[in-house]
């Protein structure tokens, strides 16, 4: 045991900096570093690639924070995979780590990196072997495999880099660069989609559909962008929702402050777990043709994503019961999803009642009225927690489910991610950044 102990506390990492804070112009250096570096690599293709039969799931690609075909195909997938494994094994108490120590945290940060090492090398090889992505002719298929697992390796440094020295994760940045670039594509794109004619952007089909007086598919599509900017506004009216405690200085009479528990307590951890761990079983069950995971597959798919959605179906009345059946199944794994991986989040990641109130004790503070022992400000905060814990997973999965069945304009999940991590990373940049940031910089924020 020693030396697994060893090998995980000494995996390679990124260097912590040397400053316990670093200034607002550090952070944003790193952040566009990391982003632009990105862009650059969804753009490099993979070296003796032939056909690539993952490219017919580009709506997945948002979800994984990918470009299908590329050297990081792989996106994400690995460190989500990974997450998701440890953290149902240390909520379920197969694996008991105890987070509140700081050899705790090493461990779980180390099996984390393993495994997501250990999932990238899984991911390249099955891609490959599959053949979601197969060789041209005459090349080797782990000239492929290697290239994933080169690609994979340095999307989770970056993510490490954007931790540590960055705003936010990078899992979050990939995810939100991946759907801001799909949405101004579908919005304002002039070129014509392969195999199709018209071009792409969906205000250059509505300007079609209104000259030529087709007042129907004008419809779909200004309702396909209602229901984009709906979801928009609804989550982010979602996340200025709060529950808040008081609490008192116990030695300091007369001040006090009040302690704010989100609606969305968990963020968007819980929907970015269901939504990759639904994105693999879809990719595992195409490219292994195994007929459980081909159900799954079909079953975990929401109904005419690519298209203008349910509206549409009914508009053209192609909607059928097994359109409908497949909806309510999809909304009940998102919901189910986002409900169980908060939980677990929630446990691992020291939001539990206990560790809160070890905090805010450990802050001198207290609820007023209430006697100073951590165990009665535990019972008061378990109250609270575990209901927004749930009510909240909820909500940002049935969110989720109606963008994509609706028909956003981008993939519903990925629009509701990127605009649920953008307001994150505002508030992120709104708190700790308000004295050292710009001032033109900080006059955008606080607007």
């Amino acid at each position: 045991m020693g030396f697994w102990r060893n090998f995980l506390f000494n995996l390679p990492e990124v260097r912590q900096p040397a400053e316990k804070r670093l200034p607002f112009n550090t952070k944003l250096k790193w952040t566009l570093i990391v982003l632009v570096g990105y862009f650059i690599l969804t753009l490099i293709p993979l070296y003796g690639l032939g056909e690539a039969a993952l490219q017919r799931f580009e709506f997945l690609a948002i979800i994984l924070g990918t470009s299908f075909g590329s050297v990081i195909s792989l996106g994400i997938g690995p460190i989500v995979t990974a997450s998701i494994v440890l953290q149902l094994l240390v909520g379920s108490k197969i694996l008991n780590i105890n987070l509140r120590e700081t050899d705790g945290r090493k461990l779980f940060q180390g099996l984390q990196k393993t495994l997501a090492i250990l999932f990238t090398a899984f991911e390249a090889i099955v891609f490959v072997m599959m053949g979601g992505l197969s060789p041209a002719a005459g090349f080797s298929p782990w000239t492929l495999v290697f290239q994933l697992f080169l690609g994979g390796i340095l999307i989770i440094y970056m993510d490490e880099v954007i931790s540590k020295y960055g705003f936010g994760q990078g899992v979050g940045l990939f995810i939100v660069a991946g759907v801001s670039s799909q949405l101004f594509i579908q919005l304002f794109s002039p070129f014509t989609l392969q195999g199709a004619g018209g071009q792409a952007g969906r205000l250059w089909v509505l300007f079609n559909y209104l000259t030529a007086g087709e007042l129907g598919g004008a419809f779909l599509i200004l309702f396909t962008i209602a229901v984009t900017v709906g979801i928009f506004l609804a989550v982010v009216y979602a996340q200025s929702i709060k529950a808040e405690i008081p609490l008192s200085f116990g030695r300091v009479r007369g001040f006090g402050i009040r302690w704010p528990l989100n609606f969305f307590y968990t963020s968007n951890i819980p929907v970015i777990l269901t939504a990759a761990l639904l994105a693999n079983v879809q990719l595992m069950g195409t490219l292994t043709k195994i007929p459980f995971l081909q159900t799954a597959a079909n079953w975990v798919n929401p109904p005419a994503v690519l298209g203008e959605g349910i509206l549409g179906l009914i508009f053209r009345g192609a909607l059928t019961n097994l359109d409908i059946m497949q909806a309510i199944v999809y909304t009940l794994f998102m919901v189910g999803g986002s409900v169980l991986f908060a939980i677990f989040w929630v446990k691992t990641a020291g939001m539990d009642a206990r560790s809160q109130a070890q905090n805010i004790m450990s802050s001198g503070l207290q609820v007023p009225g209430f006697r100073r022992d951590e165990r009665i400000l535990e019972a008061i905060l378990n109250r609270y927690i575990m209901p927004l814990t749930v009510m909240g997973a909820i909500a940002v999965g049935l969110l989720a489910a109606t963008a994509d069945l609706l028909g956003a304009l981008v993939r519903g999940t990925g629009l509701l991610l990127a605009v649920m991590i953008i307001y994150r990373l505002y508030e992120e940049i709104a708190h700790q950044h308000a004295l050292d940031m710009h001032p033109a910089m900080k006059k955008f924020i606080e607007r």
